[in-house]
């Protein structure tokens, strides 16, 4: 069992997880080591404080954890650690490799003349999304004003 995480090490990972949505990755980004990040995430995630952290954390970023985060790394995402290995000579090490950011990356090939292709995700589709899913939420939102507005002015006629 892995040693209990220090207080800003938790943080970090909660802001983490909280944006990104993927408890190994998080523990990554936190500073956790690669051989036991996804355990010492899971351990973190079972903690009531980490719990609501993350929560207020999403709360903040107006997020509530589903498809959004997914959607915003996908449009507003760092595509240089792909680059980095597109570009490197060699293959880097495993241990670099699983510090990396590939999440942008749709399809990654290197040929056997050492041509490198790399296929990013569509950011204009994800931003479409985005913008679809504001707008439905900003329509839910009006529906349920009406909805209040309503109910309301029924109850003021039954005070009549």
């Amino acid at each position: 069992m892995s040693a209990k995480k220090s207080k800003p090490e938790r943080e970090l990972f909660c802001c983490w997880y909280a944006v990104l949505g993927n408890a190994r990755e998080a523990g990554l980004k936190a500073g956790f080591s690669p051989e036991n990040a996804l355990i010492e995430s899971i351990e973190c995630l079972r903690s009531e404080s980490c719990k609501k952290r993350i929560e207020e954390i999403r709360n903040i970023l107006s997020d509530n954890g589903s498809i959004i985060s997914g959607l915003k790394r996908l449009a507003y995402g760092n595509c240089s650690d792909a680059v980095y290995l597109a570009f490197s000579e060699e293959l880097p090490p495993p241990d670099v490799i699983s510090k990396l950011d590939l999440f942008n990356v749709s399809e990654l090939k290197r040929q056997r003349s050492g041509v490198v292709e790399i296929k990013f995700f569509d950011r204009l589709k994800a931003l479409e999304k985005l913008y679809e899913l504001e707008n439905s939420f900003s329509d839910k939102n009006k529906a349920v004003d009406l909805l209040n507005a309503l109910t309301q002015g029924e109850d003021e006629i039954e005070d009549l």
